[in-house]
């Protein structure tokens, strides 16, 4: 069925690690390939798992500070690509974009950072670009992708996984591409009514 989907590649960046030990064994389990960043991917190599580096992919390393690690045509090209149009696929060829099938982000948490009593830099720092924008497309391309917005999500995944392997059908991941929408949404408004309150 053209509906449902077969997890073959995920992109994992996380700033909650707890939680992912149990999904990245599944999905291991399931021959699911790993891409990640930092902290994640070194998580990861830690319990024994390959892990491509997202460096390898983009040809860019870690930028500014770790401002910018995922943001490159390579890696939203692989999450936005619709998989059925001729053309979106003729291009990933010729431009060498992988496929990315899964994405599970965990934003880094500005909410907690200002209630903690941070400074204004620490604070700003905490406002999450590349999760956030990961989300978004994941979820915009949810006829291919299946998104993971927050940890929460985690145990969701795990289900679905113990179901049905890794494959998901249309409906699973447009119920996460609309959690995925509540978490930016919830996030924005959050870093909306710091900045009205500064």
């Amino acid at each position: 069925m053209a509906e449902t989907k077969e997890i073959k590649t995920a992109l994992i960046s996380v700033f909650h690690k707890d939680g992912l030990e149990e999904l990245l064994a599944k999905l291991h389990q399931e021959g699911v390939k790993f891409l990640s960043t930092g902290g994640t991917q070194s998580f990861i190599e830690g319990l024994g798992y390959e892990c491509q580096k997202v460096e390898e992919v983009t040809t860019y390393p870690s930028i500014l500070g770790g401002r910018v690690k995922t943001l490159h045509p390579k890696i939203f090209g692989g999450i936005l690509a619709r998989r059925a149009n001729e053309g979106d696929q003729q291009q990933m060829a010729e431009y060498e974009i992988p496929s990315i099938d899964l994405v599970v982000v965990d934003l880094y948490p500005f909410e907690q950072t200002v209630a903690s009593g941070a400074s204004a830099q620490d604070i700003i720092e905490k406002i999450d670009i590349g999760g956030i924008s990961l989300i978004r497309a994941g979820a915009k391309n949810f006829n291919d992708v299946v998104i993971v917005p927050s940890k929460a999500e985690y145990g969701v995944l795990l289900d679905i996984l113990n179901k049905k392997g890794a494959h998901t059908d249309v409906e699973d991941r447009r119920m996460f591409a609309e959690r995925a929408f509540g978490v930016s949404s919830h996030y924005d408004t959050a870093i909306h009514e710091w900045f009205a309150k500064a």
